[in-house]
């Protein structure tokens, strides 16, 4: 027998990573990457603008889509943050007569084509550029103006939305590019893009531009089960709006659109209440009154 054992360890080396020279460098991320808002890569390409173009702004299409509203701005960005050239919202949409249905893909289009209008009316462009009159579906590039200034161009900015074909932000843009904006894009994304045959149809881009989708399942849930239409169709019902009339309405909301697309400010109804935080100043006769009131009070309290 050896007068000595020598035991052999299975351990491995392990390497300390998370030691005190990596809490000591490490930095956090930007907080709207923390709570996952912002995707930076994307932004920084967007807003980063050429040197030898100086101090242009580089605009950008900004489409948000919520549960119950759809936001389409202008912005471009400068070192204090985003600035915001022009806005337009589906809630603005009963305005122009189209009070359901607010977050489709129709009233996407919609929203895409009154910011167009109501950007170019700002700019004074919009006799120059008026974009298609007529929503029929059809590809359109708004073409330069070689006689005045060339058409306002921007950027797409989705987000972090999916860009699936067919997908809403996608309505926003062909309601912006209708509306006589120019913005870099393809077919391949819009309604009636088939990815198999690599062909565009411009009637399905059509019918779901004017809610042919949204009319013919309206018809058949009326014939199959009228309880749940009045159910799910209630706010359409309460305005008087069927499988019939929807083209029609939707027109006319192009229409207004087109006729009037400025904003339009929304009065306060409290503008004449002033806000008053701290307790109001008693005057001095007010003040007599309250001690003596205590001390009746009191009085009150000691005798009983």
């Amino acid at each position: 027998l050896f007068p000595f054992s020598f035991c052999y360890s299975a351990m491995t080396f392990v390497k300390v990573v998370k030691n005190k020279q990596y809490f000591k460098r490490y930095q956090v991320r930007f907080r709207r990457r923390r709570e996952g808002k912002t995707d930076y890569h994307r932004r920084k390409k967007l807003i980063c603008q050429d040197k030898n173009k100086y101090n242009s702004p580089k605009y950008r299409f900004v489409v948000r889509i919520t549960n119950k509203d759809v936001i389409t701005q202008i912005a471009y960005a400068k070192i204090a943050g985003d600035m915001i050239l022009a806005s337009a919202y589906a809630h603005e949409l009963p305005r122009y007569g189209l009070p359901v249905g607010l977050t489709n893909y129709s009233a996407c289009y919609s929203t895409g084509l009154l910011l167009a209008r109501r950007l170019l009316k700002k700019l004074s462009l919009d006799t120059q550029y008026v974009g298609k009159e007529t929503a029929d579906g059809e590809l359109f590039t708004v073409e330069e103006n070689f006689d005045g200034p060339r058409p306002f161009y921007c950027l797409l900015d989705v987000g972090l939305a999916r860009t699936t074909t067919g997908a809403r932000v996608f309505a926003a843009l062909k309601g912006a590019l209708d509306g006589g904006l120019n913005i870099p894009h393809s077919e391949k994304r819009f309604r009636g893009y088939d990815p198999e045959s690599k062909a565009y149809s411009a009637e399905d881009g059509r019918g779901y531009i004017f809610a042919s989708h949204v009319s013919e399942y309206m018809e058949s849930l009326e014939k199959d089960d009228p309880e749940k239409y009045k159910t799910i169709f209630s706010q359409y019902i309460k305005n008087g709006i069927n499988a019939g009339n929807l083209e029609a309405k939707i027109t006319a909301c192009h229409k207004a659109i087109r006729a009037k697309p400025e904003h339009v400010a929304k009065k306060s109804t409290k503008e004449s209440e002033r806000k008053r935080f701290a307790r109001k100043k008693l005057s001095l006769a007010q003040r007599k009154d309250r001690i003596k009131q205590k001390l009746a009070s009191h009085a009150a309290k000691k005798a009983e």
